[in-house]
């Protein structure tokens, strides 16, 4: 069932919202090449508590980490790790969710160490956009397809592979509600989309194919084929004025 929120329940889905949103942009600010992965995350993890939030990730479902940490193939679920030490020329999809009186925040990025190759920075830029073009057709009226499709015709101009097996989703009091929203689809199709959902729409493309593979710690996700992949999320709130994206801060707003 998907739970509608009401105007009180998405302002207090903004305190979440902003803290995850800037534990990501500030552990993104230390990405350099000789870090490790484990690094970025013990800050991740100071500063949830510096902000009196929870770190939405640390063990839910087991998974040991404050962030989400994947490295160039890896799609999603990277573990941290004190031995995964980037490069210049590698990117990472830092993902981070916070969760204040109950409510989750739930954001992600990939960011470039240094310098990286030129289809590497399409990718990267392609993927981005995407997700914006995902949250614009976030609107009451609209069905999830269009949600789908917007996010999709990146890809596909770029002939990029739309992970399709890893999906965005509803978003509130737990990370994942319903309903799932896939990185493709149909126009006019799906679900109608109404006021008062708050959904995490998050592109994963691949340079190459979009066929994935499962790992023996029963989180880490990979390309099948080892070719570098891009991840952008942000959660973003139906209303009657339009969508309004709930992992933000005041100061680093980008209109939708």
């Amino acid at each position: 069932m998907i739970e509608l929120k009401t105007k009180r329940e998405v302002e207090a889905m903004m305190e979440a919202g902003r803290i995850s949103a800037k534990v990501l942009r500030l552990v993104g600010a230390a990405v350099e090449p000789g870090i490790s992965t484990k690094e970025l995350d013990a800050m991740a993890e100071r500063l949830f508590k510096a902000e009196g939030a929870k770190p939405g990730f640390k063990g839910y479902g087991g998974f040991p980490g404050s962030i989400c940490a994947s490295v160039n193939n890896e799609i999603v679920h990277g573990i941290p790790s004190k031995k995964k030490i980037l490069r210049e020329g590698d990117i990472i999809s830092i993902d981070t969710g916070a969760i204040v009186d109950g409510w989750y925040g739930d954001n992600a990025w990939t960011y470039p160490v240094g310098e990286v190759a030129p289809d590497v920075q399409m990718l990267l830029e392609v993927t981005e956009q995407a997700m914006w073009d995902g949250l614009d057709a976030a609107r009451a009226g609209n069905r999830l397809g269009d949600i789908g499709a917007a996010v999709e015709r990146n890809a596909n101009k770029h002939k990029l592979g739309v992970v399709r097996e890893l999906v965005g989703h509803g978003i509130g009091r737990d990370m994942h509600e319903e309903p799932n929203v896939p990185n493709y689809g149909l126009k006019h199709f799906g679900r109608k989309l109404e006021v008062g959902m708050c959904l995490a729409i998050e592109p994963m493309f691949n340079l190459g194919t979009r066929k994935i593979a499962y790992h023996d710690d029963g989180w880490l996700i990979t390309t099948l084929d080892g070719k570098w992949s891009a991840h952008f999320e942000k959660s973003v709130a139906i209303t009657p004025e339009g969508p309004v994206i709930l992992t933000t801060e005041p100061d680093h707003k980008r209109p939708v």
